[in-house]
């Protein structure tokens, strides 16, 4: 059949693009279409700058001209991201010396999100690259305990005529957590304004030098404190925790919804699956997989986000958590090569990320009418 750039333009206009509101045709985000033979060649300007977007954009034009037309055709789409201007738009309060800042979030607790931020920053830092944690879990931080730094405080330091607390540093990760400020046995009985506040001053009080990655390892769910921390920096991306059962599947699916949401706006680099199968030490060939079988992978498939990788239910984890030891130090181990794969992809997916996407802006939190709203 032979290609007809008229009734490919007609066809695309089936496609709506997400958050657009009009099919891509009538929008203008179809900026040309080039045929050269058994070749298609396909322009679109977008505003939206989400990957999941481009991504589906571009499957469904595929698909369509596959379908539609040839199934034989070589079919390129190239993607360009033109923000639209907003004059009363604020671009993020970035931190001078930090190159990357990932937020590590999971839907519902207990799924290990803060046991997977600790890895991750050892296993970066054992990379080679400069790295920093930010416990945001205001009323249940587990860093200084992780790191073994339970009984450290940070002290004050001059930089600039201006007084900084300097992060805690443990297996060459500097760290700053509230859990340095409030006794073991304390519980954090804060608002929003006071823990936004506590936040902030660890921010943006604290002296983080040069860091390739700041991890923040965010609180359970959807709330108040993740609203804070996106109206308080421009977070480069957003990787998000679950165990395979459907229940935990559920509130993950919500955590990649409120990143990806027109209002927030957050790449997410994708979902990692932990306690994914246990393997008991005398039979260390079978995987059992008590929580269900790949369902993270299932879902960052059905989400059109990558998959990072799962980590096994393994006891030494738990252990080397307690005592304050991340598991992912432990040299030639199973975890530290499960660690290193997870981590080398979640570097892979910033540097993808930062070459495609424009820099991610802090949000801007207005009170109209005794509701609040989110916008960029």
């Amino acid at each position: 059949m032979k290609l007809d750039r008229k009734e490919i333009l007609a066809a695309l206009e089936t496609i709506t693009i997400a958050g657009e509101g009009k099919n891509m045709v009538e929008s203008g985000a179809v900026k040309n279409v080039l045929i050269f033979g058994n070749e298609v060649t396909v322009d679109l300007l977008i505003s939206t700058p989400a990957m999941h977007i481009k991504k589906r954009a571009e499957d469904d034009i595929k698909k369509l001209i596959h379908e539609k037309f040839s199934p034989d055709a070589e079919v390129k789409v190239n993607i360009k991201v033109e923000a639209q201007a907003n004059p009363n738009e604020i671009k993020g309060k970035a931190i001078p010396g930090i190159s990357n800042i990932i937020a590590v979030a999971s839907g519902k607790g207990g799924v290990g999100k803060s046991t997977v931020t600790a890895n991750l920053a050892v296993t970066l830092a054992k990379m080679g690259f400069k790295v920093g944690i930010l416990d945001a879990d205001i009323y249940g931080p587990s860093m200084p305990i992780m790191f073994d730094v339970e009984n450290e405080k940070p002290i004050s330091v001059t930089v600039d005529g201006k007084s900084k607390m300097k992060p805690v540093e443990s297996y060459e990760i500097k760290i700053l957590s509230i859990g340095f400020f409030t006794a073991p046995s304390q519980a954090v009985i804060w608002r929003g304004p006071m823990a936004s506040k506590a936040l902030n001053q660890m921010i943006f009080d604290a002296d983080w030098g040069q860091l390739d990655f700041m991890l923040i390892d965010l609180p359970p769910g959807t709330g108040d404190i993740h609203l804070s921390i996106m109206q308080s920096l421009p977070i480069t991306g957003a990787v998000i925790v679950s165990t395979p059962q459907a229940v935990a599947l559920a509130d993950a699916k919500k955590g990649v919804s409120m990143f990806l949401s027109d209002s927030i706006n957050v790449p997410v680099l994708g979902i990692i699956e932990n306690m994914a199968y246990f393997t008991p030490e005398e039979l260390p060939n079978n995987k059992y997989y008590i929580f269900g079988k790949e369902g993270a992978k299932n879902l960052a498939e059905d989400l059109q986000v990558p998959f990072l990788g799962e980590v096994p239910l393994v006891q030494s984890i738990r252990e080397a958590g307690d005592y304050g030891r991340p598991a992912a130090l432990q040299t030639a181990s199973v975890i530290e090569r499960v660690f290193e794969e997870i981590t080398r992809n979640v570097v892979q997916e910033t540097v993808n990320r930062n070459e495609s996407l424009p820099p991610t802006e802090a949000i801007k939190i207005t009170t109209m009418a005794g509701c609040s709203a989110v916008k960029k």
